[in-house]
């Protein structure tokens, strides 16, 4: 299997190759037919500190006003196909002065010039999209003011990139990465002269995809929500361009997105960001409120269950929980062994988190991220409920999961709306455990209280449990805390004291059959320089029987308010000081 799979994968990156540069070398020009308003969300500190020769990219900073992107991406791979994609025009863009105008066209030739002609980073299908998308819906702030010679030469590449795209979306398995590989192609082929026989191929094929890849249930393979929410950005910017230039949108992409916004609000906590699971993270600022207000759905979601996740809520308090197993395979390289873990929200302040996705701080880190410990769950004698493949499992340098649960149940009480029911078999085959966890949420939102239960379930699992010897087998139930959370444990000892920024105090006990502490953990979130410090509040003990239970809550102290005057907001941009 793998040496089948590196094959594949070394075949089409050498066709990627041999196209780009038959793309470089082609004879072509073109020329801007209509041009969209930008869709996409710059910042214009971001903008300022790039004028300023200070680049943030995924946690990598440089300071070093005489470099460009190009240079940087150059010295670092792992960030290079971010560069390449061009995200950082939006916020040249966004910031809008001449100055920030002439750095972006100097970047653009730049690249043009070092990359133009095919050769070197930058020509991934998925890549080029996303950069085909930027350059023309800026295009009338990258072209204003240029001479004719520097115009000439970026629809030259224009056209080539076009032709790039047009050939090679074919070789991209359908997801996400298609999806902005022919985003890109329509674009092109709405805007640019002469462009517009690649259009019927490649609006088809995102009709096609978008009936295989999206589920019914509005979700996609790998359950990483932010792939969803760029996902539906992609649709909506679609679907925008269509309209725009007076054509009709395939139906099958209307429908989903309807599909993804209203699983996205599913995916939605009281703050209005992302649930943190399976890679993805909060999302950019303003990018999911964009993407669900241009979808026009205006629908609640019910509780779930939402690719797999289920929204409980009360009060101010929301509450998501993964209730299925991660994907395996060619969909899991970010896949994380995070079942029945949970993401609670109070307001505008995350309370309990996950530790999110350490791919941005290398190989090391992402491991540690995905596995069942970074996660607000159960596991036993540290191991994960999934596991990393075996050698010889994985492709192209990518870790997939395997071995995950085979049965994991979810079930919302027939009279009780916030009463959730949920198991998963991950720890059968090793321990013959099976893990419940019964959440209940009251409907002010003021108490969550939890039940966590390892059981055998017949005869052969009592048999695999008895293995593990007279001291049984050890649990821990952790319960990462976002950074901006203090915690302290209280005098009696037996709880601990959580004070949230908005003055919120909550406080977290536990019946008394495990040990309580508060231990360091981590906070990993992509555009930080740094893993950022926090704690985790911990339940731990030993299975000595074939059934052991632990109930737990957390509640607001008495004397708190429902509802306080929370305006404060942490600077996006605190990583970079």
């Amino acid at each position: 299997m793998k040496q089948s799979q590196s094959w594949r994968h070394r075949h089409t990156s050498f066709m990627h190759r041999v196209h780009a540069r038959r793309a470089g070398r082609a004879e072509l020009t073109t020329g801007f037919t209509t041009l969209p308003e930008p869709q996409s969300i710059g910042s214009v500190p971001r903008g300022q500190q790039l004028l300023a020769g200070e680049f943030l990219f995924s946690g990598l900073m440089v300071s070093d006003p005489n470099l460009s992107p190009w240079d940087i991406a150059l010295a670092n791979p792992a960030v290079a196909d971010e560069i390449h994609s061009c995200f950082w025009l939006d916020d040249l863009a966004a910031v809008g002065s001449d100055i920030a105008r002439d750095t972006a066209q100097n970047w653009v030739q730049d690249w043009i010039d070092r990359f133009g002609n095919g050769q070197g980073q930058g020509w991934l299908p998925d890549v080029a999209g996303r950069r085909m998308i930027r350059w023309i819906q800026h295009g009338a702030f990258v072209t204003r003011g240029l001479g004719a010679g520097r115009q000439a030469k970026f629809f030259v590449s224009l056209a080539r990139q076009t032709l790039f795209l047009s050939k090679r979306w074919r070789a991209m398995r359908p997801g996400l990465a298609r999806c902005a590989a022919l985003a890109g192609t329509i674009h092109a082929a709405l805007s640019l002269k002469g462009q517009e026989p690649h259009l019927d191929p490649a609006v088809s094929a995102m009709a096609r995809d978008c009936e295989t890849v999206i589920d019914a249930g509005g979700g996609i393979a790998t359950r990483n929500p932010q792939d969803l929410l760029d996902l539906l950005s992609l649709l909506n910017w679609t679907s925008e361009a269509l309209l725009r230039t007076g054509r009709e949108v395939p139906p099958e992409i209307t429908r989903a997105v309807d599909r993804i916004a209203l699983t996205l609000r599913g995916l939605r906590h009281a703050d209005g960001s992302l649930a943190r699971f399976h890679g993805g993270g909060r999302g950019p600022d303003g990018q999911l409120d964009q993407a669900l207000a241009a979808s026009g759905l205006k629908d609640l979601p019910g509780p779930g269950p939402h690719m797999g996740f289920v929204r409980l809520s009360g009060g101010r308090t929301t509450l998501i929980v993964d209730a299925a197993a991660p994907s395996k395979g060619p969909d899991s390289p970010n896949a994380h062994a995070s079942t029945l873990g949970f993401e609670l929200t109070s307001g505008r302040r995350p309370m309990i988190v996950n530790c999110g996705s350490g791919a941005r701080f290398g190989p090391e880190w992402q491991r540690a991220s995905r596995a069942t410990p970074s996660h607000s769950t159960l596991g036993l004698e540290g191991i994960s409920s999934a596991r990393l493949a075996p050698p010889g499992r994985a492709s192209a340098g990518q870790e997939w999961l395997s071995d995950t649960p085979t049965l994991v149940r979810g079930q919302i009480a027939d009279d009780n709306p916030r009463l959730l029911e949920l198991s998963h078999n991950g720890y059968q085959p090793q321990y013959g455990l099976t893990h419940a966890r019964i959440l209940s949420l009251s409907a002010d939102g003021r108490t969550l209280t939890g039940e966590d239960l390892l059981t055998t379930l017949d005869a052969k699992d009592e048999r695999r449990f008895d293995k593990a010897g007279p001291d049984g087998v050890g649990w821990t139930i952790r319960f990462h805390l976002h950074p901006d959370v203090e915690a302290a444990p209280e005098a009696t000892g037996t709880t601990i004291r959580l004070t949230l920024k908005s003055g919120e105090i909550w406080v977290f006990d536990h019946d008394g059959h495990a040990e309580l502490a508060l231990l360091p953990s981590v906070y990993l979130e992509n555009g930080r320089l740094t893993p950022s410090p926090t704690q985790q509040v911990v339940l731990s003990g030993r299975s000595l029987a074939y059934a052991t239970r632990v109930r737990w809550s957390l509640a607001k102290a008495q004397g708190t308010p429902d509802v306080l005057r929370d305006l404060v907001q942490a600077d996006p941009l605190d990583c970079v000081e």
